[in-house]
Protein backbone atom coordinates (compact mmCIF):
# COMPACT_ATOMS: atom_id res chain seq x y z
CA UNK A 1 0.00 0.00 0.00
CA UNK A 2 1.73 3.64 -0.76
CA UNK A 3 1.29 6.15 1.88
CA UNK A 4 2.62 9.49 2.12
CA UNK A 5 4.91 10.64 4.59
CA UNK A 6 6.54 13.91 5.99
CA UNK A 7 9.65 14.00 8.01
CA UNK A 8 11.44 16.51 10.70
CA UNK A 9 14.95 16.73 11.54
CA UNK A 10 15.37 14.67 7.86
CA UNK A 11 19.02 15.41 7.87
CA UNK A 12 19.82 13.45 4.81
CA UNK A 13 16.66 11.12 4.57
CA UNK A 14 17.33 7.57 6.03
CA UNK A 15 13.38 7.51 5.86
CA UNK A 16 13.19 8.25 2.25
CA UNK A 17 15.88 5.43 1.23
CA UNK A 18 13.99 3.35 3.70
CA UNK A 19 10.73 3.01 1.84
CA UNK A 20 11.87 3.78 -1.63
CA UNK A 21 10.98 -0.05 -2.54
CA UNK A 22 7.55 0.61 -1.44
CA UNK A 23 6.48 3.47 -3.03
CA UNK A 24 5.60 5.53 -0.51
CA UNK A 25 5.53 9.36 -1.22
CA UNK A 26 7.03 12.40 0.57
CA UNK A 27 5.23 15.02 0.71
CA UNK A 28 7.17 17.24 2.55
CA UNK A 29 10.94 17.47 4.91
CA UNK A 30 12.07 19.86 7.42
CA UNK A 31 15.85 20.88 8.12
CA UNK A 32 17.90 23.75 9.19
CA UNK A 33 21.47 22.20 8.86
CA UNK A 34 22.85 23.48 4.87
CA UNK A 35 24.51 20.41 4.27
CA UNK A 36 22.02 17.73 4.83
CA UNK A 37 19.45 20.55 3.29
CA UNK A 38 21.81 20.62 -0.12
CA UNK A 39 21.59 16.77 0.06
CA UNK A 40 17.64 16.62 0.19
CA UNK A 41 17.77 19.41 -2.65
CA UNK A 42 20.46 17.25 -4.73
CA UNK A 43 18.53 13.78 -4.61
CA UNK A 44 14.25 15.81 -3.78
CA UNK A 45 14.65 18.48 -5.56
CA UNK A 46 10.79 18.28 -5.85
CA UNK A 47 10.27 18.05 -2.55
CA UNK A 48 9.90 21.25 -0.07
CA UNK A 49 11.67 21.71 2.29
CA UNK A 50 9.71 23.39 5.53
CA UNK A 51 12.90 24.68 7.02
CA UNK A 52 12.41 25.66 10.89
CA UNK A 53 9.88 22.59 12.38
CA UNK A 54 8.41 25.08 14.60
CA UNK A 55 6.46 26.74 11.95
CA UNK A 56 4.93 23.47 10.78
CA UNK A 57 1.79 22.97 13.08
CA UNK A 58 0.28 26.22 12.45
CA UNK A 59 0.91 25.97 8.72
CA UNK A 60 -0.53 22.25 8.61
CA UNK A 61 -3.75 23.50 10.65
CA UNK A 62 -4.23 26.56 7.77
CA UNK A 63 -4.03 24.15 4.93
CA UNK A 64 -0.84 25.17 3.54
CA UNK A 65 1.46 22.34 4.29
CA UNK A 66 -0.64 18.86 3.78
CA UNK A 67 -1.22 16.13 6.32
CA UNK A 68 0.70 12.89 5.41
CA UNK A 69 -0.29 9.23 6.09
CA UNK A 70 2.99 8.98 8.12
CA UNK A 71 5.29 11.28 10.29
CA UNK A 72 8.81 10.29 10.94
CA UNK A 73 11.48 12.28 13.11
CA UNK A 74 13.87 11.75 15.59
CA UNK A 75 14.06 15.21 17.87
CA UNK A 76 16.06 15.14 21.45
CA UNK A 77 13.70 15.33 24.36
CA UNK A 78 15.75 16.42 27.42
CA UNK A 79 14.23 19.12 29.08
CA UNK A 80 11.21 18.45 27.55
CA UNK A 81 8.00 18.04 30.23
CA UNK A 82 3.99 17.69 30.06
CA UNK A 83 4.11 21.38 31.52
CA UNK A 84 6.17 22.43 28.65
CA UNK A 85 2.79 22.18 26.75
CA UNK A 86 0.97 24.77 28.90
CA UNK A 87 3.59 27.16 29.97
CA UNK A 88 6.16 26.47 27.22
CA UNK A 89 9.76 25.78 27.36
CA UNK A 90 13.44 28.01 27.38
CA UNK A 91 15.41 25.12 26.69
CA UNK A 92 15.42 24.88 22.66
CA UNK A 93 16.23 21.34 22.86
CA UNK A 94 12.47 20.88 25.01
CA UNK A 95 10.91 22.90 22.55
CA UNK A 96 11.63 20.70 19.47
CA UNK A 97 9.72 17.89 21.21
CA UNK A 98 7.21 19.75 22.19
CA UNK A 99 6.80 20.87 18.72
CA UNK A 100 7.29 17.36 17.32
CA UNK A 101 3.80 16.42 19.79
CA UNK A 102 2.48 19.41 18.35
CA UNK A 103 2.66 18.51 15.03
CA UNK A 104 1.40 15.53 15.40
CA UNK A 105 -2.06 16.42 17.28
CA UNK A 106 -2.05 19.38 14.21
CA UNK A 107 -1.77 15.98 11.40
CA UNK A 108 -4.80 13.98 13.21
CA UNK A 109 -7.05 17.01 13.60
CA UNK A 110 -6.54 17.96 10.03
CA UNK A 111 -6.86 14.34 8.36
CA UNK A 112 -9.92 13.83 11.31
CA UNK A 113 -11.84 16.74 9.38
CA UNK A 114 -11.10 15.36 5.99
CA UNK A 115 -12.14 11.81 6.94
CA UNK A 116 -9.22 10.25 6.63
CA UNK A 117 -7.66 7.96 9.46
CA UNK A 118 -5.08 8.77 12.05
CA UNK A 119 -1.53 9.31 11.40
CA UNK A 120 0.71 6.84 12.43
CA UNK A 121 4.20 8.65 14.03
CA UNK A 122 7.43 7.02 13.96
CA UNK A 123 10.23 8.32 16.16
CA UNK A 124 14.08 7.54 17.23
CA UNK A 125 16.47 8.60 19.57
CA UNK A 126 19.68 7.67 21.26
CA UNK A 127 18.74 4.92 24.31
CA UNK A 128 20.38 7.02 26.88
CA UNK A 129 16.24 8.67 27.24
CA UNK A 130 14.87 5.74 29.03
CA UNK A 131 17.09 6.27 31.95
CA UNK A 132 17.22 9.91 31.79
CA UNK A 133 16.95 11.72 35.35
CA UNK A 134 14.32 13.87 34.53
CA UNK A 135 12.14 11.47 33.57
CA UNK A 136 12.09 13.18 29.91
CA UNK A 137 10.92 9.88 28.45
CA UNK A 138 7.78 9.65 30.82
CA UNK A 139 6.94 13.27 30.01
CA UNK A 140 7.49 12.17 26.14
CA UNK A 141 5.16 9.65 26.23
CA UNK A 142 2.67 11.23 28.27
CA UNK A 143 2.04 14.11 25.64
CA UNK A 144 2.22 11.49 23.36
CA UNK A 145 -1.05 9.19 24.02
CA UNK A 146 -2.87 12.12 25.74
CA UNK A 147 -2.11 12.15 29.70
CA UNK A 148 -2.00 15.40 31.91
CA UNK A 149 0.94 13.78 34.21
CA UNK A 150 4.59 12.43 33.07
CA UNK A 151 4.17 9.04 32.84
CA UNK A 152 6.49 6.97 35.47
CA UNK A 153 8.57 3.67 34.17
CA UNK A 154 7.75 0.46 36.95
CA UNK A 155 11.48 0.40 37.67
CA UNK A 156 14.55 2.76 38.34
CA UNK A 157 14.53 3.02 34.25
CA UNK A 158 12.44 1.92 31.62
CA UNK A 159 12.40 -0.84 29.87
CA UNK A 160 14.36 -1.03 26.46
CA UNK A 161 10.99 -2.29 24.99
CA UNK A 162 7.15 -1.88 26.40
CA UNK A 163 3.70 0.21 25.21
CA UNK A 164 1.29 2.61 26.93
CA UNK A 165 -2.60 3.31 26.24
CA UNK A 166 -3.68 6.67 26.91
CA UNK A 167 -7.06 8.66 26.34
CA UNK A 168 -6.23 9.09 22.55
CA UNK A 169 -3.40 7.21 21.48
CA UNK A 170 -1.50 4.54 21.79
CA UNK A 171 2.37 4.02 21.89
CA UNK A 172 5.46 1.24 21.59
CA UNK A 173 8.84 1.53 21.96
CA UNK A 174 11.97 -0.77 21.55
CA UNK A 175 15.51 -0.56 21.54
CA UNK A 176 16.38 -1.91 18.22
CA UNK A 177 20.37 -2.58 17.14
CA UNK A 178 21.62 -1.81 13.46
CA UNK A 179 23.82 -4.89 13.22
CA UNK A 180 20.79 -7.19 13.59
CA UNK A 181 19.23 -5.72 9.95
CA UNK A 182 22.50 -6.22 7.67
CA UNK A 183 24.87 -3.63 8.32
CA UNK A 184 28.18 -3.99 9.99
CA UNK A 185 27.73 -1.51 13.03
CA UNK A 186 26.64 -1.83 16.48
CA UNK A 187 24.14 1.54 16.88
CA UNK A 188 21.09 0.77 19.36
CA UNK A 189 18.84 3.37 19.15
CA UNK A 190 15.00 3.29 20.79
CA UNK A 191 12.23 3.61 17.90
CA UNK A 192 8.67 4.54 18.78
CA UNK A 193 5.28 3.74 16.93
CA UNK A 194 2.57 5.93 17.81
CA UNK A 195 -0.85 6.08 16.45
CA UNK A 196 -4.31 7.04 17.85
CA UNK A 197 -6.72 4.30 19.73
CA UNK A 198 -9.96 5.02 17.26
CA UNK A 199 -9.20 4.00 13.76
CA UNK A 200 -5.58 4.21 14.09
CA UNK A 201 -3.02 1.05 14.08
CA UNK A 202 -1.71 -0.75 16.63
CA UNK A 203 1.95 0.06 17.38
CA UNK A 204 2.44 -3.22 19.22
CA UNK A 205 1.55 -4.94 16.25
CA UNK A 206 3.77 -2.85 14.26
CA UNK A 207 7.00 -3.01 17.08
CA UNK A 208 6.89 -5.97 19.17
CA UNK A 209 4.91 -8.22 17.79
CA UNK A 210 6.91 -10.21 15.51
CA UNK A 211 5.11 -12.45 11.97
CA UNK A 212 3.36 -15.66 13.19
CA UNK A 213 2.53 -14.43 16.98
CA UNK A 214 -0.47 -13.66 17.25
CA UNK A 215 -1.68 -14.94 13.73
CA UNK A 216 -0.85 -18.13 11.64
CA UNK A 217 3.01 -18.85 11.56
CA UNK A 218 4.27 -18.22 8.22
CA UNK A 219 5.57 -20.86 6.04
CA UNK A 220 9.53 -20.95 5.54
CA UNK A 221 9.11 -19.35 2.29
CA UNK A 222 7.84 -16.35 3.85
CA UNK A 223 9.91 -16.55 7.42
CA UNK A 224 12.99 -16.39 4.36
CA UNK A 225 11.64 -13.41 2.29
CA UNK A 226 11.61 -11.35 5.61
CA UNK A 227 14.62 -11.58 6.39
CA UNK A 228 16.27 -8.48 8.13
CA UNK A 229 18.12 -7.03 5.33
CA UNK A 230 20.09 -8.15 2.42
CA UNK A 231 23.92 -7.74 3.57
CA UNK A 232 25.46 -7.57 0.28
CA UNK A 233 26.00 -3.87 0.61
CA UNK A 234 28.58 -4.56 3.74
CA UNK A 235 29.31 -8.31 3.58
CA UNK A 236 30.67 -11.02 1.13
CA UNK A 237 27.10 -13.27 0.50
CA UNK A 238 26.75 -16.82 0.19
CA UNK A 239 26.99 -18.71 -2.32
CA UNK A 240 23.41 -19.94 -2.04
CA UNK A 241 23.69 -23.15 -0.81
CA UNK A 242 23.32 -24.62 2.65
CA UNK A 243 25.73 -26.97 4.22
CA UNK A 244 24.91 -27.39 8.08
CA UNK A 245 27.85 -29.92 8.57
CA UNK A 246 30.49 -27.33 7.81
CA UNK A 247 31.33 -26.08 11.58
CA UNK A 248 27.86 -23.59 11.18
CA UNK A 249 24.98 -22.97 9.05
CA UNK A 250 24.94 -21.59 5.60
CA UNK A 251 21.71 -19.47 4.44
CA UNK A 252 20.86 -19.48 1.11
CA UNK A 253 20.46 -16.83 -1.20
CA UNK A 254 22.20 -13.13 -0.28
CA UNK A 255 22.33 -13.95 3.71
CA UNK A 256 25.54 -14.78 5.39
CA UNK A 257 26.35 -18.04 6.74
CA UNK A 258 26.80 -18.18 10.60
CA UNK A 259 29.96 -17.90 12.33
CA UNK A 260 31.84 -20.98 13.59
CA UNK A 261 31.76 -20.92 17.33
CA UNK A 262 34.77 -22.86 17.75
CA UNK A 263 36.48 -21.42 14.35
CA UNK A 264 35.09 -17.78 13.86
CA UNK A 265 35.01 -18.05 10.95
CA UNK A 266 32.32 -17.92 8.21
CA UNK A 267 31.11 -21.29 7.00
CA UNK A 268 28.43 -21.85 4.27
CA UNK A 269 29.16 -25.06 1.92
CA UNK A 270 32.52 -26.86 0.31
CA UNK A 271 33.38 -24.48 -2.77
CA UNK A 272 32.35 -21.28 -0.08
CA UNK A 273 36.19 -20.47 0.13
CA UNK A 274 36.76 -19.94 -3.63
CA UNK A 275 38.07 -16.52 -4.09
CA UNK A 276 36.02 -15.64 -6.85
CA UNK A 277 32.86 -16.58 -5.33
CA UNK A 278 32.32 -12.65 -4.41
CA UNK A 279 32.76 -11.25 -8.16
CA UNK A 280 31.18 -14.13 -9.49
CA UNK A 281 28.10 -14.33 -7.59
CA UNK A 282 27.85 -9.99 -7.42
CA UNK A 283 30.24 -8.67 -10.06
CA UNK A 284 28.84 -4.72 -9.19
CA UNK A 285 30.19 -5.64 -5.47
CA UNK A 286 33.97 -6.77 -6.26
CA UNK A 287 35.52 -4.46 -3.41
CA UNK A 288 35.09 -7.07 -0.56
CA UNK A 289 38.13 -8.03 1.96
CA UNK A 290 37.69 -11.34 3.77
CA UNK A 291 37.82 -11.27 8.05
CA UNK A 292 40.74 -12.71 9.75
CA UNK A 293 40.95 -16.12 11.36
CA UNK A 294 40.91 -16.40 14.54
CA UNK A 295 43.00 -19.32 15.42
CA UNK A 296 45.87 -17.75 13.06
CA UNK A 297 45.51 -14.10 12.60
CA UNK A 298 45.41 -14.28 9.22
CA UNK A 299 43.23 -13.45 6.00
CA UNK A 300 41.14 -16.72 4.88
CA UNK A 301 42.58 -18.31 1.91
CA UNK A 302 40.82 -20.70 -0.67
CA UNK A 303 41.58 -23.87 1.73
CA UNK A 304 39.23 -22.43 4.42
CA UNK A 305 36.14 -20.79 4.90
CA UNK A 306 36.32 -16.87 4.48
CA UNK A 307 34.36 -14.50 7.12
CA UNK A 308 32.70 -11.27 6.16
CA UNK A 309 33.83 -7.70 7.12
CA UNK A 310 33.10 -4.22 5.65
CA UNK A 311 34.94 -3.40 2.40
CA UNK A 312 38.54 -1.65 3.40
CA UNK A 313 39.48 0.83 0.63
CA UNK A 314 43.44 1.21 0.60
CA UNK A 315 45.11 4.29 0.87
CA UNK A 316 47.25 6.00 -1.95
CA UNK A 317 46.45 2.85 -4.20
CA UNK A 318 49.25 0.62 -3.00
CA UNK A 319 47.76 -2.80 -4.83
CA UNK A 320 46.06 -1.11 -7.93
CA UNK A 321 48.00 -3.75 -10.01
CA UNK A 322 46.16 -6.39 -8.12
CA UNK A 323 42.85 -7.27 -10.31
CA UNK A 324 41.83 -10.36 -8.91
CA UNK A 325 41.16 -11.92 -5.51
CA UNK A 326 44.86 -13.54 -4.70
CA UNK A 327 45.44 -15.74 -1.66
CA UNK A 328 49.02 -14.99 -0.26
CA UNK A 329 50.43 -16.91 2.87
CA UNK A 330 49.58 -14.18 5.01
CA UNK A 331 46.49 -12.86 3.91
CA UNK A 332 43.80 -12.20 1.49
CA UNK A 333 43.52 -9.34 -1.06
CA UNK A 334 40.02 -8.47 -2.30
CA UNK A 335 40.98 -6.62 -5.41
CA UNK A 336 41.82 -3.20 -7.21
CA UNK A 337 41.88 -0.47 -4.15
CA UNK A 338 40.58 -2.67 -1.45
CA UNK A 339 43.42 -3.44 1.50
CA UNK A 340 44.49 -6.91 2.74
CA UNK A 341 42.93 -8.05 5.89
CA UNK A 342 45.01 -7.12 8.56
CA UNK A 343 47.80 -9.41 10.84
CA UNK A 344 45.98 -9.53 14.42
CA UNK A 345 49.61 -9.51 16.11
CA UNK A 346 50.88 -6.79 13.69
CA UNK A 347 48.28 -4.75 13.04
CA UNK A 348 49.24 -3.96 9.31
CA UNK A 349 48.30 -5.01 6.33
CA UNK A 350 49.08 -9.02 5.06
CA UNK A 351 49.69 -9.51 1.34
CA UNK A 352 53.34 -8.30 0.31
CA UNK A 353 56.55 -9.12 2.44
CA UNK A 354 57.11 -5.27 3.67
CA UNK A 355 53.44 -5.80 5.76
CA UNK A 356 52.14 -2.15 4.20
CA UNK A 357 49.84 -0.20 7.21
CA UNK A 358 46.27 0.49 6.34
CA UNK A 359 44.67 1.28 9.53
CA UNK A 360 48.14 3.62 10.54
CA UNK A 361 50.17 5.78 8.93
CA UNK A 362 52.86 7.16 11.56
CA UNK A 363 51.08 8.38 14.80
CA UNK A 364 48.07 8.41 13.19
CA UNK A 365 45.02 6.10 12.51
CA UNK A 366 43.13 5.06 9.43
CA UNK A 367 39.77 6.41 9.42
CA UNK A 368 36.60 5.27 7.49
CA UNK A 369 36.11 6.41 4.18
CA UNK A 370 33.17 8.58 3.34
CA UNK A 371 31.65 5.12 1.38
CA UNK A 372 32.34 3.28 4.17
CA UNK A 373 29.82 5.14 6.50
CA UNK A 374 27.00 5.17 3.68
CA UNK A 375 27.47 1.34 3.84
CA UNK A 376 27.02 0.72 7.57
CA UNK A 377 24.07 3.05 7.36
CA UNK A 378 22.86 1.28 4.62
CA UNK A 379 22.51 4.26 2.20
CA UNK A 380 23.53 3.71 -1.50
CA UNK A 381 27.70 4.77 -2.10
CA UNK A 382 28.10 8.23 -2.88
CA UNK A 383 24.70 9.31 -1.22
CA UNK A 384 26.26 12.46 0.34
CA UNK A 385 28.30 12.97 -2.37
CA UNK A 386 26.94 16.25 -3.82
CA UNK A 387 27.80 19.68 -5.27
CA UNK A 388 28.81 21.83 -2.22
CA UNK A 389 29.91 25.49 -2.43
CA UNK A 390 29.67 25.78 -5.58
CA UNK A 391 31.90 22.95 -6.10
CA UNK A 392 31.12 19.91 -8.18
CA UNK A 393 30.63 16.79 -6.52
CA UNK A 394 34.17 15.75 -6.71
CA UNK A 395 35.10 17.77 -4.81
CA UNK A 396 32.57 17.64 -1.84
CA UNK A 397 34.80 17.66 1.25
CA UNK A 398 34.91 14.37 3.82
CA UNK A 399 33.69 16.33 6.96
CA UNK A 400 30.44 17.48 6.14
CA UNK A 401 29.37 13.94 5.35
CA UNK A 402 30.96 11.95 7.92
CA UNK A 403 28.77 14.13 10.77
CA UNK A 404 25.59 14.21 8.32
CA UNK A 405 26.13 10.14 8.32
CA UNK A 406 26.79 10.30 12.13
CA UNK A 407 23.62 12.11 12.60
CA UNK A 408 21.39 9.97 10.74
CA UNK A 409 19.23 6.50 10.89
CA UNK A 410 20.45 2.97 10.08
CA UNK A 411 18.33 2.85 6.72
CA UNK A 412 17.36 -1.21 7.19
CA UNK A 413 16.05 -0.40 10.85
CA UNK A 414 13.76 1.82 9.07
CA UNK A 415 13.14 -0.14 6.43
CA UNK A 416 11.95 -2.89 8.29
CA UNK A 417 9.41 -0.75 10.82
CA UNK A 418 7.74 0.96 7.72
CA UNK A 419 7.39 -2.67 6.00
CA UNK A 420 5.42 -3.53 9.62
CA UNK A 421 3.62 -0.14 9.48
CA UNK A 422 2.40 -0.72 5.38
CA UNK A 423 1.49 -4.20 6.57
CA UNK A 424 -1.13 -2.62 9.61
CA UNK A 425 -2.35 0.08 7.48
CA UNK A 426 -3.13 -2.50 4.74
Amino acid sequence: MSLTYGTVCSGIEAPSCAVDPLEWKPLWFSEIEPFPKAVLAHHYPDVPDLGDMTTIPARIRNGEVPAPDVFIGGTPCQSFSVAGLRKGLADPRGQLTRTFVEILDALDDVRTQDGKPPAICLWENVPGVLSDKENAFGNFLAALVGEDEPLLPAGPRWTDAGCVLGPTRAAAWRILDAQYFGVAQRRRRVFVVISARAGGVDPVEVLLVEPGVRRDPPTRGEAQQDAAADPRGSTAPSNGERDPGERGVGISGAVSGTLDASYHKGCGSANYGEREVVAQAYPELPEVAWCLQHRDAKGADSDTKPGHVIPVQAAGGFFDQVSTFTAPATGTFARSDVATTMLKHTGMGAGETQNPAFVQHGMSVRRLTPVECERLQGFPDNHTLIPWKGKPASDCPDGPRYKALGNSMAVPVIAWIARKIAGARA
